[in-house]
């Protein structure tokens, strides 16, 4: 079983992919943690990265071919990422796209990095424009087109176990359909 869980800064895929790894016995791999780690050994902050990304494929191309491999190699993961569901859409058994509105998302990454959230709501939208750039001119991936997702949850008003409980309904539906 592959799940990927996509969806924009703040929109809870980490969260969710976390619970439901535990809940499903699944291996959670995480996308952003390998961004992250690009980016601390570097010394730069997300954002940096991102610019520098936009100049340089080879970021981008690094990560995804480390996600790749895992997804080929491994069969009972959850994958969270940002374009996870657009790149892993023929590989993955299901995949889920978590949106919520501008101001719900900087108000959690406000209180997660500890940050005012007029500056949650800045990096947010540079994020954003930098990941829009990069995916469109490299992939071919318009983030605004979410036909290949199985499943899109808008988790402005749901917990992060509410929106778990969702999609292992949904996944245990298809599971239940398949077997018929």
């Amino acid at each position: 079983m592959i799940i990927v869980i996509s969806g924009p800064p703040g929109s809870g895929k980490s969260t969710v992919a976390k619970i439901l790894s535990k809940n499903l016995s699944l291996k959670y791999i995480s996308a952003g943690h390998i961004f992250r780690e690009l980016a601390e050994k570097e010394g730069l902050s997300l954002l940096e990265l991102n610019k520098k990304a936009e100049e340089n494929f080879e970021i981008d191309k690094k990560i995804d071919r480390e996600i790749f491999r895992i997804a080929s190699t491994e069969k009972n993961i959850i994958i969270e990422s940002h374009i996870g569901g657009w790149l892993l859409k023929d590989i993955a058994d299901i995949t889920v796209y978590l949106n919520a509105s501008l101001e719900i998302r900087a108000m959690r990454i406000a209180k997660r990095d500890n940050i005012p959230f007029t500056k949650a709501i800045e990096q947010i939208i540079e994020r954003e424009e930098s990941h829009s750039r990069r995916f469109l001119v490299y992939y071919g991936i318009d983030l605004s087109d979410l036909s290949v997702f199985d499943l899109v949850i808008n988790t402005d008003n749901l917990q992060p176990e509410e929106i778990s409980k969702i999609i292992e309904v949904y996944l245990n539906f298809m599971l239940a359909k398949n077997i018929h």
